[in-house]
């Protein structure tokens, strides 16, 4: 039987994470790309169409999409579930015509809203931001308040509160509207759908 003996040569070694060979956990900071960040989107009219079961809204660049409903009637003010996308629709008295903005969406680029017409306002912790005169979205924890003064608001407004698991869909009242406690919506807690 024959021994081959093996020599083993080290080299000096480098760091392991400065080798050539590695590549680098995180980049240089002259590679760092910044977060592109979210900012206010002034919305455009956009067509609205009452429909059995909810309504559609008609998007500039031709596509819609459909609010499931019929909306739930809540008087002047309203408190959506936490951690839910908001979307404030006002529309004309008659619901031919309305603007659509989101608040605190992150997702959605400002060059697809541009060429849909949705608006979005960006709000920070206890901010209150006026969307249409008369309609206002205030920040409270992981929920957002909107209020609608009614008499000024020449219109209707609704609200849509959506994440993958529920939808909510609510319209803003007058106190004296038929069929309404007369109280303000704190749907934060209950969780209940629409």
């Amino acid at each position: 039987m024959r021994v081959v003996e093996a020599h083993v040569t080290w080299q000096a070694e480098q760091p392991l994470f400065a080798r050539p060979d590695n590549t680098p956990l995180l980049p240089r900071p002259d590679e760092r790309t910044r977060m592109s960040t979210r900012s206010n989107v002034a919305p455009s009219t956009l067509g609205v169409d009452f429909v059995e079961g909810g309504l559609v809204v008609q998007y500039l660049d031709g596509r819609e999409t459909f609010y499931h409903g019929p909306p739930k009637p809540v008087t002047e003010s309203l408190r959506t579930p936490p951690g839910k996308h908001v979307h404030v629709l006002v529309t004309d008295p008659d619901g031919v015509e309305g603007v659509m903005t989101y608040v605190n969406d992150r997702d959605t680029h400002d060059g697809i809203l541009e060429t849909t017409g949705v608006g979005r306002v960006m709000l920070e912790a206890d901010d209150e931001e006026e969307l249409f005169p008369g309609v206002t979205v205030t920040t409270e924890a992981y929920s957002i308040r909107v209020e609608a003064d009614l008499e000024v608001v020449d219109g209707r407004v609704f609200v849509f509160a959506e994440d993958e698991m529920s939808e909510h869909a609510y319209e803003l009242v007058d106190r004296d509207y038929e069929g309404t406690a007369g109280r303000d919506a704190d749907d934060s807690t209950t969780g209940s759908e629409a």
